[in-house]
Parts: C-alpha cells; sequence; structure tokens
C-alpha cells in the first residue's frame, strides 16, 4: 500500500469489541482486496454478505470501522481499502489458514531433494527461493550464514611476504579465498604447520563449531606450536569466524513476478520502490535477521518494518534449522500488501521444515 495511506490511531478496545456484523462487512472488505486489489463499496457489500443489511447500514459499520483504523476510503465516496491496520488485525484475528494440498506438498518435497542430491547446499537455497517464488507469484528470499557451511580443508598460500591467500573448501564444494597478514619472515614450513593444524580440528564442523574447537585447541596447542605458526592460526580463526551481517548470504529470486498483476501507476511506482529496496540489501539482511529469533513464521506488513515503508510490501518468513535444532537461516515470500496469506504461510511453513530436515 503506497505511503499515502492514512493510518490513524488504532482503537484497541473498538478492535476487540468488534460485533459479528462488523466483522464480517470488514472480512468482506479485507477478501476483496485481497482478490483484486480493488476497494468495495456499501452497495456491493450488502449483496455478498450472509446477512439482510441496507446499503445504508452497511455504510454506517464502515463508518465505524474507518474511526477504529481498520479501514479508509482511497478517493472521495470510493469504497473502502483496509489499512496496513487492518490487514494486521485481519491476518492475526480472523484469517483462517489453511494447509497445502498434498500435490503440492509432494512438489516442495520432491523439488528440494533432487537440488539436494545434486547440488551445492547454496544451490539447494536458491532452488528453494525459486520454488517458493514460483508457487506464490511473488519473491522468493533465503538468508544464509556462511558460517553455517561445513568444512572440508584449508590451506594457506603466500602471495606476498606479509600476505597469505587462503583456500577454504566446505563438504558441498564451495571454495571461498581470503587474503590474511602473516607476520614477516614466516618460513614456508610454518605455513604448511598452520595448515595441518587447522584441518585436523575443523574437518566436518560449521566455522561457528570450529572456531569453539580451535579457541579450546590453541589454549593447549600453545607450547607445540611455534610462535608464528599460532600467530597464523590465529589470522584464519579470526578471519573464518562468521556470523557477522556481512557474512550473510541473501538470495532473491522471481523479482520479476512482482510486475505480473500491476493495476495502475501508482502499483508500477511501488513496484520501483521495491527494487530499490532490494538492491540495498543491508537492510532486508537486518530486517531477515530479525525473523531468525521466531519460532515460526513471521509476517512482516507494510510500514511495520523500515525497508518496506516506502514500497509498501509484505514478507512472509520462516526459520529453517540443521541438525542440532540451531537457527541457521530464513527464507520466505516478498510480495504486495494483498498477498494470499492463508496460503503463503503454510507453504513458507512447510518447506523450511523440508529444509530442516536436510541439513545435517
Amino acid at each position: 500500500m503506497s505511503a499515502e495511506v492514512p493510518r490513524p490511531p488504532t482503537n484497541v478496545s473498538a478492535l476487540a469489541q468488534l460485533d459479528e456484523r462488523s466483522r464480517e462487512i470488514f472480512r468482506q472488505i479485507v477478501e476483496s482486496y485481497l482478490a483484486t486489489g480493488e476497494p468495495v463499496g456499501s452497495r456491493n457489500l450488502s449483496r455478498i454478505i450472509p446477512m439482510q443489511l441496507s446499503p445504508a447500514s452497511v455504510r454506517n459499520v464502515m463508518q465505524d470501522l474507518e474511526e477504529a483504523g481498520l479501514i479508509y476510503a482511497p478517493h472521495t465516496s470510493a469504497g473502502r481499502l483496509p489499512t496496513e491496520t487492518g490487514l494486521r488485525f485481519f491476518v492475526d484475528a480472523l484469517m483462517q489458514f489453511g494447509d497445502l494440498a498434498e500435490s503440492e506438498r509432494n512438489a516442495i518435497e520432491a523439488q528440494v531433494a533432487a537440488s539436494a542430491r545434486q547440488q551445492s547446499m547454496e544451490s539447494v537455497l536458491s532452488d528453494a527461493s525459486q520454488l517458493l517464488s514460483g508457487m506464490s507469484r511473488g519473491a522468493g528470499v533465503v538468508l544464509t550464514s556462511k558460517s553455517n557451511v561445513r568444512l572440508k580443508h584449508i590451506e594457506f598460500v603466500r602471495i606476498e611476504p606479509e600476505r597469505a591467500l587462503v583456500v577454504l573448501v566446505s563438504e558441498d564444494g564451495q571454495v571461498e579465498n581470503r587474503i590474511v597478514p602473516i607476520p614477516a619472515g614466516m618460513p614456508p614450513s610454518a605455513l604448511v604447520e598452520a595448515s595441518n593444524f587447522l584441518n585436523a580440528h575443523i574437518r566436518g564442523r560449521t566455522l561457528a563449531d570450529a572456531r569453539i574447537e580451535l579457541q579450546k585447541s590453541l589454549a593447549t596447542a600453545k607450547a607445540e606450536l611455534d610462535g608464528l605458526t599460532q600467530k597464523l592460526v590465529e589470522a584464519g580463526l579470526a578471519s573464518w569466524s562468521g556470523g557477522e551481517p556481512d557474512e550473510r548470504r541473501l538470495i532473491v529470486r522471481g523479482q520479476a513476478n512482482l510486475l505480473d498483476d500491476l493495476r495502475a501507476m501508482e502499483d508500477l511506482e511501488r513496484i520501483r520502490l521495491l527494487f530499490d529496496d532490494f538492491e540495498s540489501k543491508r537492510e532486508l539482511v537486518d530486517l531477515l535477521g530479525r525473523a531468525e529469533t521466531a519460532e515460526g513464521v513471521r509476517i512482516f506488513i507494510g510500514s511495520e518494518n523500515k525497508l518496506f515503508s516506502l514500497s509498501g510490501s509484505s514478507m512472509i518468513v520462516a526459520p529453517y534449522r540443521d541438525a542440532q535444532s540451531r537457527i541457521v537461516g530464513v527464507l520466505g515470500v516478498i510480495g504486495p500488501t494483498r498477498l494470499n496469506y492463508a496460503r503463503i504461510v503454510p507453504m513458507v511453513d512447510y518447506t523450511a521444515r523440508v529444509l530442516s530436515r536436510l541439513i545435517k
């Protein structure tokens, strides 16, 4: 929803005290918006609600809903649309979340399993993002930390007298190169010794686990390691500590889907602003990081977060876990505020659970 949408103070007690008639009219307004993106007027509402009410009676109820901050009129004499507060109330209090069809569950499981058999974990995550994009007609997003990859091999290669290239190989085939400083005058044997020491302690561990293990090992190995070699090991340890925000990988797939259902120039402007948001990945990473502390699916609607305050988009995300039940990333869907929440919430939740079963 655009930045011009009025957001009057929410009357919390009014929300809690909506009677059946008000809830039904409000539900119809929201469901019409989610289906069409268009405002709905009192005359149409009086025809579709499952109770006998005149257009005048419906208008009186709509006035009460507007005063409660749940709906607004985009134009004079127009029908009504839900505010972001109204959408949040609808999602939290009135929406009935369904379950995925068995065919959809099978499709998610089959595609994720096929990717896992043939590709690296990063490719699996990319495919999962693409899968969510295709099923939701929104943009699929995945955030994962590089500290979650399991290590296979580390090697130091001198490139300058006081700098070395570190080659980091993970079990799923990813290769990462980093530059670390090395002490002046370090002999080639020290590079080999540091590589051997690290490889003896990190194989099969995540970066986060390797860091803990190495800190323990260094405390007992100082007598055995040459002083220069110890500095090199510690430099590598600092470089690979992982887990910081700029050490995270962000995967976004299916942005073009967001262009498929534009209804007005303001929609095009909203999408342009959203694409600008994608370009500033720092804020999207921060927002997804907030979802990592949640136990289940989280829904962010419009200006509830500063990232989407202009584009008025919504995001539905869920964390996924490793074999030790630790949260290692989040995945989900970004789209307009009129996303099909009832369908996409269980879709995101199920995909996160399927991914969690694959991560060792």
